[in-house]
């Protein structure tokens, strides 16, 4: 890599050249903070990324690098930019899926060169996530002597997906999906703006309020439904965007959902606390996000067996049936078919009675047992089969329970120090309320050996 790059001029293109054109989005790409559309946590006056941009006292940028944390769209180039821009640096830009360590490492020794000559550089790596331990490390001592100053962009959460050694050094600012009235927002400023469609068009508020829609709070992508949808109309020689240009653009609703990423776990989250949540309409909602999304049915119908012995229980024995055979089913189907079977199952559990007695049970004796509180096996209860065993009182004293009236013996099961334990305290909702009732009178049998 040439030092010279990081000082070439920008490409002319001449103003009367109609094949080389910048999409829209990157037209209207923001060159300040003013001008960007929503993250008013990271806009606002007071916000850190204001403070550390003050001219007054550029330096603090040089010690602090950033992590921009957000899901597709949401301004995280856009702000690397502005970062650049503001501060007069030279912008450097690598991609975490075609860079490896030699690349950073050939961006760091040409920007400690360019920091000897007092000119700064700010390297921006988009989906730095995918970057491994070992080239993250190679980002450190570029960092920290201030060679550097790393602008990092991810859709996963930073605590997981980068190293604590470059997170300790960093400050992370969390991106929100656009709200529709912002994508609206930022429509509106492209139809106008000399950099956008420079009021070329009119566009119905409707078409605007589609876009923004369909656009999941992801700005490019609304831009790119926009020039699409004014390309429409200038096919058919119109100068107004309807409601039908945009919904040629648009063409099917952009769902935000990232297999790989924080959304991934966000919406089986919010599936399966609406199925606990008995919401039969929020579940079946959040399933088609998946659906058409491309999910793995295997991993939907996965969980549908967790929360079928975690929240139903024994409220409804039969929750757990509908649950493995809704996997095995759509694991025999496959897509597309599989939506119907679990459609089915979703809508079965999110209805059926809760209880999540036994997950409580289980939980608890877990605890006691990693606390220790284990205790030896009763006599009793000890294996007595083998002679030297029976020598030592093994199994002496059992009582069989088929001899005693509805099977039950009085006899203690627990060791000593847990003789008065009680795990299981079952719920009154569904067929629970049997087993309460069943279990209440087993007990008062077993605790009644003396």
């Amino acid at each position: 890599m040439d030092d010279a790059l990081f000082d070439a001029e920008p490409i002319e293109v001449p103003a009367n050249n109609k094949f080389v054109t910048a999409p829209l989005a990157a037209r209207m790409r923001p060159s300040s903070l003013d001008e960007v559309v929503g993250q008013n946590q990271v806009t606002r006056a007071d916000s850190p990324l204001r403070v550390l941009l003050n001219p007054d006292d550029d330096n603090k940028l040089a010690a602090t690098s950033l992590i921009l944390w957000g899901p597709p769209g949401s301004g995280k180039t856009t702000l690397a930019h502005v970062i650049s821009v503001s501060t007069g640096r030279s912008f450097v830009e690598l991609s975490a899926t075609s860079s490896g360590v030699k690349e950073v490492r050939e961006v760091i020794d040409l920007a400690r060169r360019r920091f000897a000559r007092g000119v700064g550089t700010v390297l921006f790596i988009d989906e730095i996530h995918r970057f491994s331990k070992s080239q993250q490390d190679s980002l450190l001592a570029g960092v920290e002597e201030g060679w550097v100053t790393l602008v990092a962009a991810t859709t996963e959460n930073p605590s997981v997906s980068i190293n604590s050694a470059l997170m300790s050094r960093s400050l992370v600012l969390p991106l929100n999906p656009l709200k529709d009235e912002d994508v609206i927002e930022l429509l509106k400023k492209a139809l106008t703006s000399d950099k956008g469609l420079k009021s070329k068009y009119q566009c119905d508020e409707k078409a605007l309020a589609h876009i923004a829609r369909a656009s999941g709070g992801d700005a490019r992508r609304g831009l790119i439904a926009l020039e699409t949808a004014a390309a429409v109309a200038d096919a058919e020689k119109r100068l107004e965007i309807s409601l039908a240009d945009a919904e040629v653009a648009v063409q099917r609703a952009a769902l935000r959902y990232d297999k790989a990423g924080d959304e991934h776990y966000n919406v089986i989250s919010a599936y399966i606390k609406s199925v606990r949540g008995s919401d039969v309409d929020a579940a079946i909602h959040y399933l088609a996000r998946m659906v058409e999304s491309g999910e793995d049915p295997k991993f939907i119908a996965r969980r549908l067996v967790i929360l079928a012995s975690e929240d139903i229980g024994l409220a409804d024995p039969n929750a757990l049936t509908m649950a493995v055979a809704a996997m095995q089913a759509a694991q025999l189907v496959g897509w597309p078919e599989a939506r119907i079977i679990l459609a089915e199952a979703t809508t079965y559990l999110a209805l059926a009675p809760k209880s999540n007695s036994v997950y409580n049970a289980i939980n608890e004796a877990l605890d006691d047992v990693r606390k220790g509180n284990a205790g030896p096996v009763p006599q009793h209860l000890r294996d007595g089969s083998l002679p030297a065993s029976r020598d030592t009182g093994a199994g002496k004293g059992y009582k069989y329970a088929h001899d005693f009236e509805e099977g039950v013996a009085s006899q203690q099961y627990l060791p000593d120090n847990l003789k008065n334990k009680t795990y299981y305290k079952p719920g009154s909702r569904g067929a629970e309320q049997r087993f309460a009732d069943l279990w209440e009178r087993i007990r008062q049998v077993l605790r009644s050996s003396k």
